[in-house]
Formats: structure tokens, sequence, C-alpha cells
């Protein structure tokens, strides 16, 4: 798929997330909960196809095209515009340390378009981009990780959802962790056979 149709694509279903929880909720902070909600989980399902796929190249670009780490940013962009709107409406007191690795989270996912426009034109070689794009995979994982995990332990009693969806979304960030962990052993015995 082209990359203006992807991009097109996701911010139409974002559009349709804030229409949707408008029509349920009204012009409220509970419409703005639910916006951020499932705006993080349209984030976290095209962050699982990048990450099961990112190493197939060719699988991934007709998926998501091959501008797929600036589509990501610009959902994940749209994502962190309705969590700082909900942050600042509903007067959130924030934990630093999560601030702080949300941060380099965000400040990753917005240089990894740059970061794989560089390597396209050949300004950074393709061993730099892969250590960039392995840390950035793993690192953002993690994030999803730590969002979820606090959820079912009842650390964060004020974000919304269930506890039932908290233990589903973890529990589908650590299947992608399997699977590909699973992978890597396969590769590595089929490499010494």
């Amino acid at each position: 798929m082209s990359p203006r149709k992807i991009i097109i694509l996701f911010v139409l279903l974002e559009i349709s997330i804030v229409l949707i929880s408008v029509l349920i909720d009204g012009n409220s902070l509970t419409a703005l909960q639910t916006i951020t909600r499932f705006s993080g989980r349209l984030s976290l399902f095209l962050f699982s196809v990048i990450f099961l796929l990112y190493d197939k190249p060719q699988t991934i670009n007709i998926w998501l095209s091959q501008k797929f780490y600036l589509l990501f940013a610009i959902v994940h962009g749209i994502h962190l515009i309705e969590l700082l709107s909900f942050v600042y409406l509903s007067k959130v007191s924030l934990i630093p340390i999560r601030v702080a690795g949300g941060f380099l989270a965000y400040l990753y996912i917005f240089l990894m378009p740059v970061f794989a426009e560089l390597q396209a034109s050949q300004r950074i070689s393709a061993k730099t981009f892969g250590a960039l794009e392995i840390v950035f995979i793993y690192y953002v994982w993690l994030v999803f990780f730590l969002t979820y995990l606090p959820r079912v332990l009842g650390m964060l009693p004020e974000t919304g959802g269930s506890y039932t969806e908290h233990v589903a979304l973890l529990g589908l960030v650590s299947v992608l962790l399997g699977t590909k962990l699973v992978g890597l052993i396969q590769f590595s015995k089929n490499k010494t056979d």
C-alpha cells in the first residue's frame, strides 16, 4: 500500500475513535479518556505488526508501506496529543520515572522515520540502522509492557479500562516477545544445523 493511503487510513481510524467516543460519552473527560485508551490500542496494534515483521521488509512493505516508521510516529503522535490533553484536563499526577521513560520512547519513535530515511539515502550504514532498529523495537516493547503491568498489578487504579482488558493487553505484549524469541531460537538452531 502507498504511504499516503495507509497514513490516511490510520488517521481515519483515529477520527473514528474520537467520533464514537464523543457520541457515546458526549463532550466530556470520560470521552477523552476513552479516546486516549483506544488510540493507545490502535498504536499497540500497529506496533505489534512492526515488532513481528520489521525484519521481513517485503511483507511489512506490502502491509504497511515502506514508511511504516513514519506511520507509527504519526499514529503515536496523535495518541500523545490525546494523552497530554487528558492528563492536563484531568490533573492526573505524573510519576517522574514513567514520564522520563515515555519521553525517551516518544523521542525514539519520532526519530525512527529520520533514521530510516538516512539509511535509505545511505547516509548511515545498514549496520548502524540495524542496531538503532533493534534498540527501538525492544525499548518501545518494554514501554508497552510497563504500560500494562502496573495496571494489572492494580498500581494505577485511575486508568480507564477493565482488569480483564489490561490482562489481555499485557498478555498480547508478552506473546509478542515470546513469538520473537521462539523465532530467534529457531533461526539459531537452523543456522547451526
